[in-house]
């Protein structure tokens, strides 16, 4: 019998909990932030709505509690933001503070897809981005405020309903001039979107096309409830706070939590978790299997340390051992067996990262050649000439966040989505099902030992995202305090003292300790930090117990930092214009002066740097005067070299190509590839030592753009590298080959190719 290749798609809708008992204003129980709401109106009720044109195409997606429940709130009209409650301010309420908030809240949207295509909201946009805040509190009338507060509202509404909406369109025709009427209107409108998400996804569950799994309550950490000790599985010299968090109950309650409120939103009892970042440990199984759950997710480097096994993959990104990970596993517990699937790491971060900036016929195209790919490749592997049909069953998981990557796709990914499912609905290669439905009909036939189940999570297979930075630590010993200031209590039950148990779940999320410390960082950090803090002093309340007084003081500084590591991939536009929000999560170093002479003009002023699975991002930012003196001719450096070094490489090295380089490290280092740009005439070359001394010419299909800043994007393709090879760069300006100056200052960047 030959089978398709089956696919699952997993779609995961998380928020934190922006919701906090603690005052804000005149108001108690306000949220503190708006992105459940925004959210909510732009990516939740749209991804089924599209897939249910497409009735033979089954995914599932899965829904945290803490997001439902908040999503019921505004559905109740029970929520408010500080972006709503301005929104429907009256203007004769309008304060300037009011003012100042409005030019700060209500451009946090992405320019290119959610700002530019709309032209009232573009120009304010230009206005508040070329003149600055002074200037729009200065000139600006009640009127643009106004505006602005529905447009932002407006564009962070679906384009498919916009579709179909008169009254939508008719707000896009207005485009100006809207009153506390039109606003309050356009809020009822997102309102009747969130009230259709839970009611759509439970009819479309009943119907069979999608299956609706969950997380843990409030999306914590499980294998750090458990203990934090878990830590050190992967990274052993991880410095951890003592004593440590060992509170493995509170497992349970999250998973019984979540299941109580499934039950009651659909009506039946729910078969799939999602554990919160995907991080498993031998320690949570014996709760999950005693939850009742049937199956659960993770990544393929937590499957590839399971297995002592490194997944190695060719240029394309295509497995040599595709059956190792296409393929669901049993987890044997005294509870009884779990299903496991571990996803396509690679697939799921094109689509999450990747196909944003490409055409969408060629982003769905490479998605179908790269399934192809992997039938192919099983297909070899069972010893079969046939490269349609495949004599054993295999899945291909992709699992990934489903909200925040449509923020990079045109039209928040229709086009790419209708496009992707009709592709799907016509072939017979491909079939999309429910993760249920094929483990119902194609149970595991391999064992993972429980003990023998790797402690990680989606990120690099460790937990090193939530615990061992000096100030995540120091969030954990909040809550290890205020977990055992609970435990000496033991009158205060879920029944007679709810408050404080929620007040708990909440401050046990993951998604506090993701931001602080090292390791990522948004625009938003001050209020993530004020809401963990608020939460355990909720906790202290609720028991009677005095507050102490470190919860009134934020955990850390927030200055801007000089430099940032990458935070996660990047798809920038190549246009010389540099969206901050396009290399927000890219790798940034602030250039100080600090070599004296060298760079004491400080030409460039920051530098930005990024991957995805495509292409090297680079960008610079130079001094105001810098373009015009270029173009005088200056005294300018008029070339930017960037010299790759591949330490450990058996390949041949050579010195960078450039007249005049003093002999100090870093700049007299033997590189092995090197890159010019005339930034006059953006005229592009890529060379390679193809004998050692010996610089080469090779083609290459390098994007530059030198406007308001200059861009590159150098496909991985022209350096013929595999994934994951490390290399460092150095950056070089020249005056008509002649060296003038290197950045970063003392250092190399460090790069992996994805």
């Amino acid at each position: 019998m030959s089978y398709p290749l089956y696919v699952a798609f997993i779609w995961h809708q998380h928020q934190p909990l922006y919701k906090s008992n603690q005052s804000l204003g005149n108001e108690a129980g306000n949220y503190r932030l708006p992105w459940v709401r925004l959210h909510g109106t732009k990516d939740y009720l749209d991804l089924v709505l599209l897939l249910e044109r497409y009735p033979k195409l089954h995914q599932t997606v899965n829904l945290v509690p803490s997001l439902m429940l908040q999503l019921e709130d505004y559905a109740a009209g029970k929520a408010i933001d500080p972006y709503l409650a301005l929104t429907i301010t009256p203007e004769s309420q309008i304060t300037p503070e009011h003012r100042l908030k409005i030019l700060e809240y209500f451009f946090n949207a992405h320019h290119r897809t959610l700002i530019a295509p709309h032209p009232r909201y573009q120009e304010l946009y230009e206005q508040r981005h070329t003149e600055g805040i002074t200037w729009c509190l200065e000139n600006w009338t009640l009127q643009d405020y106004c505006d602005l507060m529905a447009w932002h509202n407006l564009a962070w509404i679906d384009p498919l309903f916009w579709q179909d909406d008169e009254e939508l369109q008719a707000w896009g025709k207005q485009g100006k001039n809207f009153s506390l009427s039109d606003r309050q209107r356009i809020i009822a409108k997102q309102r009747q979107i969130v009230q259709r998400i839970i009611p759509q996804h439970r009819r479309m569950q009943e119907a069979g096309q999608l299956e609706i799994t969950t997380s843990p309550y409030s999306h914590p950490i499980l294998p750090l409830l458990a203990d934090t000790r878990a830590g050190r599985v992967a990274v052993p010299t991880m410095k951890l706070p003592e004593p440590r968090f060992c509170w493995s109950e509170d497992i349970a309650r999250h998973l019984q939590k979540a299941k109580a409120i499934y039950r009651d939103r659909f009506g039946c009892e729910v078969r799939g978790l999602w554990p919160s970042e995907q991080a498993v440990s031998p320690a949570i199984l014996a709760d999950v299997a005693q939850a009742r759950f049937k199956w659960l997710c993770s990544d393929e480097m937590v499957l590839a340390c399971t297995l002592h096994h490194s997944f190695h993959r060719d240029e394309r990104g295509n497995l040599t051992e595709p059956e190792l990970l296409y393929q669901p596993y049993r987890l044997e517990t005294p509870d009884g067996d779990l299903g496991i699937v571990f996803r396509d790491h690679r697939l799921s971060d094109l689509i999450g990262f990747t196909y944003s900036g490409m055409s969408v016929e060629k982003a769905v195209q490479d998605l179908l050649d790269r399934l192809e790919a992997i039938a192919a490749s099983l297909a070899q592997r069972e010893s079969l000439t046939s490269k349609n049909h495949l004599q054993q069953p295999w899945l291909v998981t992709i699992a990934l966040d489903g909200e925040n990557c449509w923020e990079n796709y045109t039209q928040d990914g229709l086009p790419f989505l209708t496009r992707l499912y009709e592709q799907f609905s016509y072939s017979d290669q491909f079939k999309l099902v429910t993760v249920s439905e094929f483990l119902d009909q194609f149970p595991p036939t391999h064992t993972i030992p429980r003990d023998r189940l790797h402690t990680g999570s989606w990120i690099d297979g460790t937990l090193k995202t939530w615990i061992g930075d000096p100030i995540k630590n120091k969030a954990w010993d909040y809550l290890i305090d205020a977990r055992q200031v609970l435990a000496n209590h033991p009158e205060a039950t879920v029944e007679n003292n709810p408050e404080v148990w929620e007040a708990l779940y909440a401050a046990e999320g993951s998604d506090w300790f993701w931001w602080f410390g090292e390791g990522h960082s948004s625009h938003q950090d001050e209020i993530f930090d004020q809401l963990f803090r608020e939460h355990l002093c909720t906790l202290y309340r609720a028991l009677n117990e005095p507050i102490p007084n470190y919860l009134y003081q934020p955990l850390e500084k927030y200055p801007k930092k000089a430099f940032q590591q990458p935070e996660a991939f990047i798809q920038p536009i190549i246009d010389g214009i540099g969206e901050e929000e396009e290399w927000e999560k890219a790798g940034q170093i602030e250039i100080s002066g600090a070599k004296g002479t060298m760079h004491q003009n400080t030409l460039v002023q920051r530098l930005y740097y990024g991957v995805n699975h495509q292409n090297f991002y680079c960008r610079l930012n130079f001094r105001a005067d810098f373009k015009a003196n270029l173009n005088l001719k200056r005294h300018t450096p008029n070339e930017l070299h960037l010299f790759w070094y591949y330490p450990g490489s058996p390949r041949p090295n050579s010195p960078a190509a450039i007249a005049g380089i003093p002999d100090e490290p870093i700049v007299n280092y033997y590189f092995h590839h090197h890159l010019g740009i005339n930034l006059l005439n953006k005229s592009v070359w890529l060379e390679e030592v193809a004998a050692p001394f010996v610089w080469h010419p090779r083609h290459t299909q390098a994007q530059v753009a030198f406007n308001e800043c200059l861009e590159l994007a150098l496909p991985w393709s022209d350096l013929q590298k595999e994934p994951n090879t490390t290399f460092h760069l150095i950056a070089m300006l020249a005056d008509q080959g002649e060296f003038h100056s290197y950045l970063p200052e003392d250092n190399l960047i460090l790069v992996q190719i994805p």
